[in-house]
């Protein structure tokens, strides 16, 4: 190095930074460990380890932080997803409160916070049945988020949106939801995760064919 400076840098694993926040309670460094492993986890569908580290983070401090609403969010869309799977009423009432604290915010930015309300309406939407509205607010969280430049966010609703579709037995539509979703997460550079919406893609497309069959 022609400055004479040591650049080298010790990287630290997730645990082990959760570990040193533990041990210095350092609080803000425990704030961004926790945010970034709900994100990690609720990209990729774990919901219930999202729902464990929100729980966590907010037993072990009261302060608000700027980037609470990703608390909010994430553990909202978590709660939500796991409530219609388990048909626990404990997680509609988290993700019931969520959705509330998510369209306070809305009220200080809509750019910040349209794309991600939208997004949890709609998973509300669909826990309650409401199939109408649960499209139209996916589709509203998709155009949201990218006339606001959120293409992660864009790319989730895109996944979760074809999710829908898929479930509730519209094959063709879903399929081509998660594709969008795919190219997006490409262009974001979150391969391992585009890999897992193909692979969600083709157990879809194995699926339809076998029901196909099984009705001739």
């Amino acid at each position: 190095d022609s400055c004479g400076i040591d650049a080298a840098i010790e990287l630290k694993t997730n645990n082990e930074l959760f570990q040193i926040a533990e041990h210095t309670q350092n609080s803000l460094l425990m704030h961004n460990v926790i945010i970034n492993q709900m994100y990690v986890h609720c990209y990729f569908r774990e919901y219930l380890p999202v729902t464990d580290l929100a729980e966590k983070y907010q037993m072990s401090t009261r302060a608000k932080r700027v980037l609470d609403f990703y608390f909010v969010f994430f553990e909202g869309i978590s709660a939500l997803c796991l409530a219609r799977d388990t048909k626990q009423d404990k997680w509609r009432k988290i993700g019931e409160k969520n959705v509330n604290s998510m369209t306070q915010l809305l009220e200080y930015s809509t750019w910040n916070f349209e794309n991600k309300l939208d997004l949890l309406q709609a998973e509300l939407h669909y826990l309650n049945n409401h199939h109408n509205m649960a499209e139209l607010s996916y589709q509203a969280s998709i155009v949201s988020a990218r006339k606001h430049r959120f293409y992660h966010e864009e790319a989730l609703a895109c996944e979760l949106y074809g999710i829908y579709l898929v479930e509730n037995k519209m094959i063709a539509k879903g399929l081509e939801q998660l594709q969008n979703a795919r190219e997006k997460y490409v262009k974001w550079g979150a391969t391992k995760k585009a890999d897992g919406v193909k692979d969600f893609m083709d157990l879809a497309n194995q699926t339809a064919n076998y029901l196909r069959k099984a009705s001739r």
